[in-house]
């Protein structure tokens, strides 16, 4: 009986937890993801966690590479896996399912729902988003991000800012999926915002305004959210939130050069860019949702 009561006592606390944070929005998130490689979350990460574990909603996945084109960067893999994955043939033949796993793994940390792999070829890097679109079945792509939204119900669609020296891939994984939301109806499209860090509050960050000659990518000048991952908590504010970030990347072991990216004494900054697709009438609420996720504390 004691036990019993225990357990109830526990669950009812964990409860209360869990109401104590929905509360502060008046509904629970709900976001679809969508990149490229299998290590690009690792640019969202904190802010998927706080809405995920903080306020009760949920965040979808849709990649749109296999990830095989990773094993330029694979030389340290190698030794884990026990594979010699930074030879083409090698890694192209393996990276795909030994990438998914380790999505999935991160994703378990920050509490990702489910995926959607499109196993879109990642053929070698360019910053041509035209050659990119030339080389995956965008029909495909775009009838089945069109059915995941619809069925999704999604309140926000979280894109890789598509600015110039970026990669083509992250570029094209951006264009596909604003097509994508065009097709539905304005009353039932997610709030698309196009993200990238900066790194520290010195950093002023990548200058943006749409990618030339894809108009959908445009951004509302000066609407940009964001969400520093410095902010401490815990026992004499010894944490922060650049250890999510860590973690997930930790679980990327056949890859190197996110590791690099978000090494950095300062710290990083994920940000947000507003999508002029979505009209003025999502600024209140997306501003509603980055004031809360910069509030909630584990």
């Amino acid at each position: 009986m004691m036990k019993k009561t225990i357990l109830l006592s526990l669950f009812l606390l964990s409860s209360s937890l869990v109401i104590a944070q929905d509360s502060l929005l008046n509904y629970q998130p709900k976001v679809l993801l969508v990149t490229a490689h299998p290590d690009d979350d690792a640019l969202f990460s904190a802010t998927i966690f706080k809405t995920t574990k903080l306020l009760g909603g949920v965040v979808d996945l849709a990649l749109m590479t296999n990830g095989e084109g990773g094993y330029t960067y694979s030389t340290l893999g190698n030794y884990v896996y026990g594979l010699e994955l930074d030879k083409e043939e090698v890694g192209r033949q393996y990276l795909p399912g030994i990438r998914k796993k380790e999505l999935m793994a991160g994703g378990d940390i920050v509490g990702i729902r489910n995926y959607f792999f499109f196993d879109q070829p990642d053929f070698y890097y360019t910053e041509d988003v035209e050659e990119t679109l030339g080389k995956w079945n965008n029909d495909w792509v775009h009838e089945r991000l069109v059915e995941i939204m619809e069925k999704g119900e999604y309140d926000f669609l979280f894109l890789m800012l598509p600015f110039d020296e970026f990669h083509g891939h992250h570029k094209a994984s951006a264009v596909l999926a604003l097509r994508a939301m065009k097709e539905l109806p304005k009353e039932n499209r997610p709030i698309a915002l196009q993200a990238f860090v900066r790194r520290g509050a010195d950093d002023p960050g990548v200058s943006f305004t749409q990618l030339e000659g894809y108009p959908d990518t445009k951004v509302m000048d000066g609407k940009v959210f964001e969400f520093d991952r410095n902010q401490t908590f815990g026992a004499n504010d010894r944490l922060n939130y650049n250890i999510i970030a860590n973690w997930v990347i930790a679980e990327h072991k056949s890859q190197g050069t996110m590791q690099l990216l978000m090494q950095n004494d300062t710290g990083i900054i994920e940000q947000y860019w507003y999508n002029a697709l979505n009209g003025e009438e999502g600024l209140g609420k997306t501003a509603e949702f980055f004031e809360v996720v910069n509030v909630v504390e584990p």
